[in-house]
């Protein structure tokens, strides 16, 4: 019992701590703890996760997909497609304002697509077929293709990681490699940059002028209303901690509780544990770089398979079977386009034989610098588990143990691994970004323009563009199974298996959420105490 008071007392801590404001008695406030803190405000700079869901809150996108991964008209109002499918014309609806007060016009809309499409690799891959993009007015523009190119509202629609969000042209006339700072968009929430405290607490409070869409709200389509009038993203980094904190009622909503907290959290009459969707809400990676030796060589990479167990990864990360599953395939398993072509190699567990292999490809027993997160609660076990089985292959590894932050800022380098770059690093992803090989942003393999990693293969590069033009779903089958054939020599990543990570809410006191897999969003939910 002491314990648990002091649990309490150190979650009441850091939760007075986070929000030390104003009182506002009128206000509706909804507070809740993230699986990350928020630290960048440019969804087109990173993959993070975090970065998609602050961006969701304050930008707004072209389309928006569905429950079932449909594509619907969110900032558009309405669309054609001309009889060769080369010509799409789109028409912003009334009513897009910034949280400035100036109206969203074509040209904020051109300068961000172009800003997205030189870093997104779906959005690379769209534009690589794309003649033109131009303003007809200020409400207006088209896009004009080379061919017909099948994956436009799907790309345009793309959430989760590098989501294309429309921001103000000043802020996407900002050089790709560099953040915006700005964080003014025309989304349901303005951030409250004047609170923001990173490591300790996120603000975003209604935008008042903004005007949602009619429809049930379903995934990122539909209605985006706002509810409640603030929102605190209280950063608590311990796991214990964050979930005593949602049961002392300091905050409203846990995104990613520790599945070894489950049973206690779903014995609790106050408090609702919810799966966020049906595609399974993560998947594990482990990113390669090829630039440097010794991974630039293909056989160097493809040993690597051979170190990992992904049951020994799962159980780390998640623990209970029931919330995870292996994997093989490049695509998402449990969708259509999931091919495990390759499992044999894929799930032949053997240190001693990865370690032999890469001796014969030439390794000479340098050091391995493997960039591995300290404060992640589902990357920092998956990186123990790697370092742990390079060491008993015999691998010389240098384990770089930094904060999550650090290896999303080192990961971006090109430099040499022992002049501040990398050669390994884990990560996780939702599993909605790998439900088709071309919205797959870690399997692009057009070398500079690559993600971090930089894969450079033009004969992956062409199985993808081939599955973006091809007709049918037999055709698409067909080109993921040889992509999924290409992705095993080419090795830009390797999986360590799927699960699915609940969230937790006090149902005493929020309503509404809206299950989305991946990136968590906050429009629909209203108070109820």
């Amino acid at each position: 019992m002491a314990k648990k008071k002091l649990l309490l007392l150190g979650a009441a801590a850091i939760f007075c701590a986070a929000s030390a404001v104003k009182p506002v008695s009128a206000e509706t406030v909804l507070r809740a703890t993230m699986h990350a803190d928020v630290r960048t405000l440019d969804p087109h700079w990173t993959t993070q996760t975090i970065a998609a869901i602050h961006g969701m809150l304050v930008y707004d996108t072209l389309f928006g997909v569905d429950d079932d991964g449909v594509p619907h008209p969110q900032m558009v109002g309405d669309y054609s497609v001309s009889d060769d499918g080369l010509k799409y014309t789109f028409t912003l609806r009334d009513g897009l304002k910034w949280h400035d007060g100036s109206k969203v016009t074509t040209a904020d809309v051109i300068a961000s697509l172009k800003r997205w499409g030189r870093r997104d690799q779906a959005g690379r891959a769209m534009f690589a077929h794309l003649e033109s993009i131009d303003a007809v007015d200020e409400k207006t523009f088209t896009m004009t293709f080379k061919a017909p190119y099948g994956l436009v509202l799907e790309t345009l629609g793309k959430t989760d990681s590098m989501v294309p969000i429309i921001m103000r042209e000043q802020d996407a006339q900002k050089g790709s490699d560099d953040q915006v700072t700005d964080a003014i968009g025309s989304g349901p929430f303005m951030m409250k940059k004047d609170e923001w405290v990173p490591g300790s607490r996120t603000v975003y409070v209604k935008n008042p002028d903004y005007v949602p869409r009619e429809g049930t709200p379903s995934r990122f389509a539909g209605a985006k209303i706002p509810k409640v009038d603030r929102i605190e993203l209280v950063w608590i980094d311990d796991p214990q901690t964050r979930m005593q904190a949602l049961i002392a009622g300091e905050i409203d909503l846990l995104e990613q509780p520790s599945v070894d907290f489950l049973p206690i959290l779903e014995s609790d009459p106050n408090i609702k544990v919810v799966r966020t969707g049906a595609i399974d809400s993560h998947w594990g990676t482990i990113r390669i770089n090829h630039l440097h030796p010794p991974f630039d060589k293909p056989e160097m990479r493809q040993a690597l398979f051979h170190l990992v167990n992904q049951e020994d990864f799962l159980r780390a990360v998640i623990g209970n079977p029931e919330y995870y599953r292996t994997c093989y395939s490049f695509i998402t398993c449990g969708t259509p386009y999931a091919d495990e072509t390759g499992k044999e190699i894929m799930s032949d567990y053997n240190p001693k034989k990865a370690y032999e292999l890469m001796k014969a490809a030439g390794y000479k027993d340098e050091p391995i610098y493997v960039l591995a997160a300290t404060d992640h609660h589902t990357i920092t076990p998956a990186a123990q588990v790697l370092v742990a089985a390079m060491r008993e292959a015999g691998i010389n590894v240098n384990a770089v143990s930094i904060d999550w932050g650090s290896v999303v800022s080192r990961r971006a380098s090109r430099a040499k691994p022992e002049e501040g770059g990398w050669h390994i690093f884990v990560t996780t992803s939702s599993g909605t970004t790998a439900t088709n090989p071309v919205l797959n942003t870690w399997l692009g393999a057009n070398c500079d323009n690559a993600n971090v990693g930089w894969p450079c293969d033009e004969e992956l590069e062409k199985l993808r563009g081939a599955f973006a033009f091809a007709r049918t779903h037999e055709e698409r089958k067909e080109l993921a199974r040889k992509i999924q054939e290409r992705a095993m020599y080419v090795v830009p990543y390797i999986s360590f298996g799927q699960w699915t990570q609940p969230m937790a809410y006090r149902a005493d006191r929020i309503k509404g959420i809206v299950p989305v897999t991946g990136t968590t969003v906050f429009w629909n939910i209203e108070r109820i105490d």
